[in-house]
């Protein structure tokens, strides 16, 4: 899958109410859902119990933890999008989270991103998507959510002067090594 590059505030902008992109599927493993629960200490058996989920859970099967899912979000959207010349990232929010249906194990999931608007907060690009994370076979998605994020260019930290006195080294030109949502 082609990621979509976006370079700047401008390219943001001309993507304002539009889908920018829908991932490819990935599946999400008893082996993801029992890390996840131990970095969680979120053991509870619907989750990690397979054998008990079998005869107890009305699903038959353990589930992933609702924040799991949520988690891949991050992930999902850098598959879709190549933000180029940013520093960082910075997540500000979440708005409108619903955990719709529970991912059983071994299920298929991928995420379809819209940018729903762009500000310029005096040279801090503010972002909100929605992201609907669907479930391979299912018409009701699994989470959907309309997270908020501050990007800050190179070129948007290069030379400003901080309270504490410090400048920000020039890095204009130099994309970062990693996009984190």
């Amino acid at each position: 899958m082609t990621r979509r590059i976006i370079n700047n505030y401008g390219d943001f902008e001309a993507l304002v109410g539009q889908e920018i992109g829908v991932s490819e599927y990935i599946t999400i493993t008893q082996e993801q859902i029992n890390l996840f629960a131990e970095a969680t200490i979120d053991h509870q058996w619907i989750h990690t119990d397979p054998a008990r989920a079998a005869v107890e859970s009305p699903f038959k099967s353990t589930i992933a933890h609702g924040y799991l899912t949520l988690s891949m979000l991050t992930y999902l959207w850098f598959s879709i999008v190549d933000v180029r010349n940013v520093k960082m990232v910075v997540n500000y929010g979440l708005e409108q989270l619903r955990f719709n249906q529970p991912v059983l194990v071994n299920s298929r999931v991928r995420a379809k991103v819209t940018l729903v608007s762009v500000a310029n907060l005096r040279g801090i690009t503010k972002i909100q998507v929605k992201i609907v994370l669907e479930i391979e076979g299912n018409k009701k998605p699994a989470t959907t959510a309309l997270p908020l994020s501050f990007i800050t260019s190179n070129s948007q930290l290069s030379g400003r002067k901080f309270r504490s006195g410090s400048v920000v080294p020039d890095f204009a030109g130099h994309a970062a090594d990693h996009n984190i949502l």
